[in-house]
């Protein structure tokens, strides 16, 4: 047996002391080397910071418009059925629920940074994959590999946004993502239409459809540049254990005078958790779980991917011409923008609670107008079109950015990663059922029972946001994890 002697132990004991003065000593002495910065400052770093994040939410409306102008194209390259257009629309989203399955145990090891960096070089592969293949099979396998980088930066750009923004501003910036993600959607219309109209019909199903994919290559690799000139997440360096480089992050985001209690309240959040996943289905945190997992399925059963993916079909089906189709898709895209802007502004005033409210009553009236319409044959004056630009305005205010919102600050700093990842995985796995469901679904059952079957859904959102989604707005992080420690479930 080995003894210990009393100096010894007195002399670790010293080292301890010492090295916890010395880490203290570190972070004052870096605060004292860093000029305070004003309110102004802060957020004018903290949105650039959040708008080049947001970058992937562009590539994430790129990559999901860009095949509702050249899937009728490919249907005739490669002489698709119902099943075969659904695949081609769906094959991505496989990629983005093993993408978003990946992201939280990735980004958890590895820093929010480093994985999407590793995403924008996936996106770049599957872009131009998609333009070059000779068989739909290579098409398909371009598609997934793009779809995982998509599955990861639709978790992690909304989650990094979320832990580098002042709770404030947390809505606002956090929905700059879902302001990308539609301006990709509108982007990309103009630039399917103008691809289009590049060459005659033969050209249109040889190589058009090559361009629309191709394109993204340009928004993927200036994500990938921007990427290395923004810092790492301050929770997560601080999880990691170096908090000395996280300090001046908080710095530049609170000021000098929020930003050690900064430290301090994470730091006390990572003491209280486990970091295990089976700590959601504790009491409290349970509901949080059910929140985020159940907010992500709604927001794409009530059916805006199946309007955004087959948007010139439908406009099809109400005797529109092909460009005329495709003129009607790019005021979807107007109007999905505008409405995004109008959330940007709206979050952070009335709260996500009431947004979600309003936007899924409005959704279910709706969708039962344009299902009438179909079911009585009404589709060839402006019914449709006037309704269908409603539903999209009233998403666009609510679910869209929301959901994303919601999704990125409820769960707890140390599994935070894992949590998000499995509310985007859930999302993904819904946005499959729905885009591989809606073309057999709308040539068996007919519109106006699809189109109803989503209204029902948006009718069950109002009641779940109404019982059970708290309102979060303003609260920091660990705050809304508070929250949840005082609601037993």
């Amino acid at each position: 047996m080995k003894f210990v002697s009393e100096q010894e132990t007195r002399s670790k004991s010293n080292q301890g002391i010492y090295k916890k003065r010395n880490v203290g000593r570190e972070i004052r002495n870096l605060e004292l080397t860093i000029n305070k910065p004003n309110e102004q400052v802060s957020i004018k770093f903290v949105t650039l910071v959040s708008m080049v994040a947001a970058l992937g939410g562009l590539l994430f409306g790129f990559d999901t418009a860009v095949v509702s102008g050249a899937i009728g194209f490919m249907e005739q390259k490669f002489h698709l059925n119902n099943l075969q257009v659904g695949w081609a629309v769906s094959s991505l989203i496989i990629g983005c629920i093993v993408g978003a399955a990946a992201s939280g145990v990735l980004s958890d090891s590895f820093g929010r940074k480093k994985v999407l960096i590793f995403a924008a070089i996936l996106f770049i592969i599957g872009s131009i994959g998609s333009a070059i293949p000779a068989t739909f099979t290579g098409y398909i396998v371009a598609r997934i590999i793009g779809g995982i980088g998509i599955g990861i930066t639709s978790t992690l750009c909304p989650l990094y946004n979320a832990e580098i923004a002042p709770a404030k501003y947390r809505g606002r910036l956090v929905a700059l993502n879902q302001l990308a993600i539609v301006t990709g959607i509108f982007l990309t219309y103009f630039v399917n239409l103008w691809i289009a109209g590049s060459g005659d019909e033969a050209w249109q199903i040889s190589t058009a459809w090559r361009w629309m994919f191709g394109v993204g290559a340009i928004p993927g690799f200036l994500f990938l540049v921007l990427l290395f000139f923004v810092p790492e997440s301050p929770r997560w360096l601080i999880k990691q254990g170096r908090p000395v480089e996280a300090l001046p992050i908080l710095l530049r985001i609170h000021g000098e005078d929020l930003a050690r209690q900064e430290v301090l309240d994470i730091k006390e959040s990572f003491k209280q958790e486990s970091g295990s996943i089976r700590q959601l289905f504790n009491p409290g945190l349970r509901i949080a779980l059910i929140v985020g997992v159940g907010l992500a399925i709604l927001q794409q059963i009530t059916g805006i991917n199946a309007i955004m993916y087959y948007a010139p079909e439908i406009f099809k089906a109400t005797g529109a011409g092909t460009n005329a189709s495709l003129i009607q898709t790019i005021l979807v895209g107007l109007i999905n923008f505008l409405s995004t802007i109008l959330a940007l502004w709206l979050i952070d005033k009335v709260g996500r609670k009431v947004l979600l409210l309003v936007g899924s009553s409005s959704m279910t009236l709706c969708l039962l107008v344009i299902g009438l319409a179909f079911h009585t044959g009404n589709t060839f004056g402006p019914v449709v079109l006037i309704f269908i630009l409603l539903y999209v305005a009233s998403f666009a205010i609510s679910l869209g950015p929301v959901v994303w919102v919601i999704m990125s600050e409820i769960f707890p700093n140390r599994i935070r990663g894992k949590a998000t990842a499995i509310a985007a995985m859930a999302l993904w796995a819904a946005d499959y059922v729905v885009s591989q469901s809606f073309p057999p679904l709308l040539s068996s059952a007919g519109p106006a029972i699809t189109f109803w079957i989503f209204g029902a859904m948006s009718l069950f959102t109002f009641i779940f946001t109404w019982r059970i989604v708290p309102e979060t707005k303003g609260k920091s992080l660990e705050k809304i994890e508070s929250l949840w420690s005082v609601k037993k479930a």
